[in-house]
């Protein structure tokens, strides 16, 4: 049996984002506990000129939903970028949850050639739904679920591989 877009795309966002929320479900305790202001922890960087940890969340959310959308051939709902606590952020983590579990596989039938547009640096480009997917959608989705996973690591939340990783 081969392998479909929808089995190499929706379960994979599904157990990183699902990882994302318990990360920061750890490090809103973490900041408890050590009586840190949260928002320390949603405006760090690991360097000045790289986005903070909300926008890391928010962007790999957004990679998330928009692959699935535009794979399944629907509209990709729009959040505004507002979160600005550790409930906010979960609040868009579950949003982009909920919308990419009530796609449907069929949905995605036919998605490995379906023609997919973005516009990058004012540029518009075509790709297959299977090398957007690859090598578009997945390295942005992975670097910034990274990013934020990093940040908090890197402030002293006490995460690992396994949180990282999740279960699968």
């Amino acid at each position: 049996m081969s392998l479909t877009i929808y089995q190499a795309s929706v379960p994979v966002f599904q157990q990183i984002l699902t990882s994302l929320s318990s990360i920061l479900t750890k490090a809103a305790a973490h900041a408890e506990t050590k009586k840190i202001d949260p928002a320390v922890f949603i405006a760090a960087r690991l360097a000045p000129d790289m986005f903070p940890l909300s926008r890391q969340i928010q962007i790999a959310a957004d990679h998330a939903k928009g692959a699935c959308a535009r794979l399944a051939g629907v509209e990709i709902p729009s959040f505004p970028d507002t979160e600005t606590t550790f409930a906010e952020l979960q609040t868009r983590i579950t949003k982009t949850l909920d919308f990419i579990k009530n796609l449907k596989p069929a949905q995605f039938d036919g998605a490995e050639t379906r023609e997919v547009k973005l516009k990058i640096g004012g540029n518009e480009l075509t790709f297959t739904g299977q090398k957007y997917l690859f090598h578009g959608a997945f390295p942005n989705f992975f670097f910034h679920a990274t990013t934020a996973y990093d940040i908090l690591r890197h402030n002293g939340v006490e995460v690992g591989k396994r949180d990282f990783i999740g279960s699968f």
